[in-house]
């Protein structure tokens, strides 16, 4: 069988909300439609040349959003779906902006730290038309971090002439960065959880928990969750992962990552005598990134790329939660096996939407010069993220259908009525 692209993914998804929403055609098509795709070459100093996007999908509820990746695979069909779930996602947690992504597609691990800069500036020479506070604000996604993001804010103010803050978010605390963004996206997937797992009578510490992935977001998590009591059995990073059912310290495994370059690494480290065991983790086995999504446990969190969970091993997963704090983890294939298995999905449209609610915050903060503390962030954060949770649960019970159709619908409800407002429709 022949793998959908994402893009495919979504418009699957759209035309599930659509029936229960019963959209005319016309209404479904724009909803299927980009606004623009910006499409260019770019080329570094040292004369590589790369694709570069930014698809801006719709603002009808307000200013285009999403983050910029570095990644091979990070082609337009790739880029045009992400954008498509940005403008979903915001929609969710019902903060006021459309859905943008942007893309460069490179190998970040073959490039020298003057080429990734090379490659930020460059992005920003030709998409500087094209975003703005107002207009579009991108922020860091895969293998983009706040560095980059400040190579990006500094060619764009160059390009204006003028101070702009908000263009970027992301950013580090120095040049305008909001407290508490590096984790947000993490953070607000572990308020979902935490509510979830209180609505169904479970503990924390009653709880094992795999992450596939140890970027900003699984590290994030595992870290969170690990001073919650939940116990941590399973990380991966790209190259591989370590099991230990006794569980481990994040924290450990972080160092240790940091040090050796990856998960596995640090572990053969250990295991070679040449750190001792605090440096790294406890005792694990070596786990592949497939194998950390069909072991023993009670959460399954794919906190990597998309479409890791398909129908070809979505029937041996053993978790009866998934967190999604990936964009697009599970194929709509997938997730019908994980309804029909009654495996609670907490879809990404939401459990992902911690991040961009902080870029939100952001860029207020940006345009208002004035800025919060890391307590005021973490409580408008809660707020928000609970407040989406509680309506998707309201109106899941009431239609009877999964927490994805839930949110995709409501999501999808928003976006048309501020069209209709508009009277684009």
């Amino acid at each position: 069988m022949l793998k959908k692209s994402p893009f495919e993914n979504y418009l699957e998804i759209l035309s599930d909300s659509a029936k229960i929403l019963n959209l005319s055609d016309a209404v479904i098509e724009k909803l299927k439609t980009p606004n623009k795709i910006h499409q260019y070459e770019i080329e570094t100093s040292t004369g590589k040349k790369f694709n570069a996007y930014r698809v801006q999908f719709n603002n009808a509820r307000g200013p285009y959003k999403g983050g910029i990746r570095f990644h091979p695979e990070a082609d337009i069909q790739e880029v045009k779906a992400l954008a498509a779930l940005m403008a979903i996602k915001c929609a969710v947690v019902n903060i006021p902006l459309g859905g943008g992504k942007g893309g460069v597609q490179c190998s970040p691990k073959e490039l020298n730290a003057e080429e990734m800069q090379d490659i930020s500036r460059a992005w920003v020479q030709k998409m500087a038309p094209f975003i703005g506070p107002r207009q579009d604000i991108p922020a860091p996604d895969v293998y983009t971090n706040p560095q980059i993001m400040g190579y990006m804010l500094d060619e764009y103010e160059k390009i204006k002439g003028k101070s702009l803050p908000g263009v970027i978010t992301g950013k580090p605390i120095e040049l305008g960065g909001s407290q508490g963004r590096g984790a947000a996206t993490a953070q607000g997937g572990v308020y979902i959880l935490l509510d979830y797992i209180k609505r169904i009578g479970k503990k924390p510490e009653d709880l094992t928990v795999a992450v596939q992935g140890f970027g900003n977001a699984g590290y994030h998590a595992a870290s969170i969750l690990h001073s919650h009591g939940f116990k941590i059995i399973a990380v991966s990073d790209s190259k591989g992962g370590i099991y230990d059912k006794k569980g481990m310290n994040p924290e450990n495994i972080f160092n240790g990552k940091k040090q050796f370059g990856s998960i596995q690494d640090a572990l053969q480290a250990k295991l070679d005598g040449k750190i001792c065991a605090e440096s790294t983790c406890c005792s694990p086995d070596f786990i592949s990134n497939e194998e950390i999504l069909e072991i023993e446990c009670d959460i399954l969190i794919p906190a990597a790329l998309d479409g890791v969970l398909t129908i070809d091993n979505a029937e041996k997963v053993k978790a009866s939660i998934i967190l999604e704090l990936a964009n697009g983890p599970l194929t709509p294939d997938a997730d019908n096996i994980f309804e029909k298995n009654n495996i609670t999905v907490i879809p990404d449209v939401l459990a992902n939407a911690g991040g961009v609610t902080v870029s939100y915050f952001e860029l207020v903060q940006n345009i208002q010069n004035f800025y919060w503390t890391e307590e005021e962030v973490q409580g408008r954060l809660k707020n928000i993220m609970l407040t989406a949770f509680s309506d998707i649960i309201d109106f899941s019970i009431e239609k009877k259908v999964t927490l994805r159709r839930a949110a995709f619908v409501l999501a999808v409800q928003r976006i048309v009525k501020a069209m209709e407002l508009r009277g684009q429709i």
